[in-house]
């Protein structure tokens, strides 16, 4: 809603696997598109509905799997799954690649434009002294690495794109609920209070910062 409110804006893509809420009423500007990530025809498709005339200024990709049925965060190398570890790498760094593939090519190449993913600080490995949760760990680890590569590319045919991850923190979310029991509130950002955080951070980035994974106060975090 912020983004189909903000000056300027006349067309937003908004994408969800959740079919009942692609047919509800759209917002303003706002068009809404069955997708899977996962799933290269669907990205073909929603390729396929962009304007010529109408390049992509922001693609904000906010899918990720941490927990799902029976898939949950391991604790030990004794709980890892092949499937399980398949699935989350699908939705985590699989699915951002093809998401480069399909839209980098409609973003503008002499004007500034952003192509952000929703990375974790947990992706980090140089950030990682606790261990477990591998899959997720490794996942978001990979997607940095994509994220990182295509800037080196979109350096020499977009110069002016920033593609960049972003760790929003930890936000009171269904993906976030099983995990967040013991944090204050100081830790626990609402939706509302991430946005306005990841706003900032998007407003301030500029084409040094392609390639960079950004906490949601703007700090980088290394790799």
């Amino acid at each position: 809603q912020a983004l189909s409110d903000s000056p300027g804006v006349t067309h937003v893509l908004t994408t969800s696997r959740d079919q009942a809420w692609c047919e509800s009423q759209p917002l303003p500007s706002e068009r809404r598109v069955h997708a899977d990530l996962t799933q290269e025809r669907d990205l073909e498709h929603l390729a396929a509905l962009i304007p010529e005339d109408a390049p992509l200024k922001l693609v904000l990709n906010c899918s990720g799997l941490l927990h799902a049925g029976e898939v949950k965060p391991e604790r030990t190398w004794r709980e890892l799954d092949l499937e399980h570890m398949r699935r989350v790498f699908d939705v985590n760094a699989l699915g951002v690649g093809l998401l480069v593939k399909h839209l980098v090519p409609h973003m503008p190449r002499r004007e500034r434009a952003l192509f952000l993913s929703i990375s974790a600080r947990v992706g980090s490995i140089g950030d990682n002294r606790l261990g477990g949760w591998y899959s997720y760990r490794a996942s978001k680890a990979a997607q940095n690495m994509l994220i990182k590569t295509a800037s080196v590319e979109a350096a020499r045919s977009h110069p002016e794109l920033i593609i960049a991850a972003l760790h929003p923190g930890t936000v009171d979310t269904e993906l976030s609920k099983p995990f967040t029991r013991r944090l204050g509130p100081d830790r626990l950002f609402s939706p509302d209070v991430s946005r306005a955080h990841l706003t900032e951070v998007m407003r301030d980035l500029t084409t040094n910062d392609s390639g960079g994974l950004f906490a949601w106060d703007g700090e980088p975090i290394p790799w």
